[in-house]
């Protein structure tokens, strides 16, 4: 057996470190992580879950009465805190059992007075509806339920810890001993099978196919081409981040309320509480601005009069943008894009770039109609030495409409249909017949 080396090669004046130490060091990080996970797990389910769920399960029912009362003092941050102390009275089978009540220490106040005011509402002789536990008799309690926000914490916090550094230390297991080229070998061929083929034209093997294109009518034109918005995408995106953040703003928040009125005050907690709670108002006003901007806007729809298109070929095509704002300007364009997905060392990247755009049609000061979208019909040309559209396993060239439009004071937006275009009628024939005569010659 032979320790792992703290450098494995020597390169110019530096050295490179160990792999081995590498992973050993990020495996150890993600067992601290697991470890944590499961202590304060363990901690939270023993401590608040699973006597919570005794109560509510095992916790035997029985008729008492109140026989006695007082005050329980009790330290927190050096302070003393009082409660309300109740003797209670009751029937633990055949035994006649006195227990004191001192209830939940979120009960608890700094103030003796409002205490002892709390205390005046109870009488002595009242008959009072109480559980206790059939284990332990002389433990008994006044009332049932769950606390949702503990349990919301207990399943939060640990379960992000268990499974950050759960998965975390499998990956790293996976890892130990293998090269970043053969881990990335890997990757591929487990991935592979999971990745959907794209879909080919009949005709034309290198054509993707259009049937995603064709399988909406539109209502003046054949065909209602599908939407792609960039803007939806970060809609969803930062309603997601907003609702999460604030969910856990809101526990901390009931956590800091409890203690408040509890009579406690944990200024770490408030300190942890102030940013956060920042931050989640950022987030729901990034989202409510992103959420006004795509109702002010309306939907866009757009209807062609033919699909797949061929070069040369001219086409009708129907536009209805909703909204409820004035466009300061509004342009439809024809692009071509080329898409490239190529390994750079152990990682795989994707470059898109627009190597051909035309403008078609340009809008200035678009004023809505109350109750009415903006429609316009009009007539498209394709080029006449126009590409196809083609796709491969690292390449692909595609063809789009783009509407690009500027409404009030909001920022630009843009609404993409995607077009395939097949090659024009005997293209094929003729590049088979001029292979042919170089082969001859």
């Amino acid at each position: 057996m032979r320790l792992p080396t703290f450098f494995s090669k020597k390169r110019g004046d530096r050295r490179t470190g160990s792999a081995a130490w590498g992973s050993f060091g990020e495996a150890s990080f993600y067992a601290g992580l697991l470890g944590a996970g499961l202590l304060v797990g363990g901690l939270m389910l023993t401590g608040v879950a699973v006597p919570e769920w005794r109560i509510n399960n095992e916790f035997v029912a029985v008729e008492g009465r109140l026989v006695g009362k007082g005050l329980a003092r009790r330290a927190a941050d050096r302070r003393p805190t009082w409660c309300p102390a109740l003797l209670l009275e009751y029937r633990a089978g055949d035994r006649l059992v006195r227990a004191w009540h001192t209830g939940s220490p979120a009960a608890a106040t700094a103030d003796r007075s409002r205490a002892v005011t709390g205390l005046k509402g109870w009488r002595l002789g009242q008959p009072l509806r109480c559980w206790y536990d059939p284990d332990h008799p002389e433990s008994v309690v006044l009332s049932r339920g769950y606390s949702w926000w503990l349990w919301l914490l207990t399943l939060l916090l640990p379960g992000a810890l268990v499974a950050f550094g759960g998965s975390g230390l499998v990956r790293a297991a996976a890892r130990w001993g293998r090269s970043e080229e053969r881990q990335a070998a890997e990757r591929g061929s487990l991935l592979q099978p999971l990745l959907p083929l794209p879909t080919r034209a009949a005709d034309y093997p290198a054509v993707p196919s259009c049937d995603d294109l064709t399988n909406s009518p539109g209502t003046i034109q054949q065909f209602r081409l599908p939407t792609e918005s960039p803007e939806g995408w970060s809609l969803v995106g930062s309603g997601l981040f907003a609702l999460l953040w604030n969910a856990v703003v809101v526990v901390l928040a009931v956590a800091a309320g409890l203690d408040l009125a509890g009579g406690r005050t944990d200024w770490w907690l408030f300190g942890l509480l102030a940013p956060f709670g920042l931050v989640g108002l950022v987030a729901i006003g990034l989202f409510l601005r992103r959420l006004i901007l795509a109702t002010a806007i309306g939907p866009t729809h757009l209807e062609i009069s033919d699909h797949p298109l061929r070069p040369g070929g001219r086409y009708d095509i129907h536009i209805s943008q909703g909204g409820s704002v004035a466009f300061r300007r509004l342009e439809l364009l024809l692009e071509l894009e080329e898409q490239a997905t190529y390994q750079q060392g152990t990682d795989v990247r994707t470059e898109k770039q627009v190597v051909w755009s035309e403008s078609i049609r340009r809008w200035e000061r678009v004023e809505p109609v109350p109750g009415r979208p903006f429609e316009v019909d009009l007539c498209i040309e394709l080029p006449r030495q126009a590409m196809h559209s083609f796709r491969s396993a690292h390449n692909s060239v595609n063809w789009r409409l783009l509407l690009r439009g500027t409404a009030g004071n909001w920022p630009t937006f843009r609404r993409i249909f995607p077009l395939v275009i097949v090659p024009a009628p005997g293209t094929a024939a003729r590049g088979r017949a001029a292979a042919d005569r170089e082969a001859v010659s």
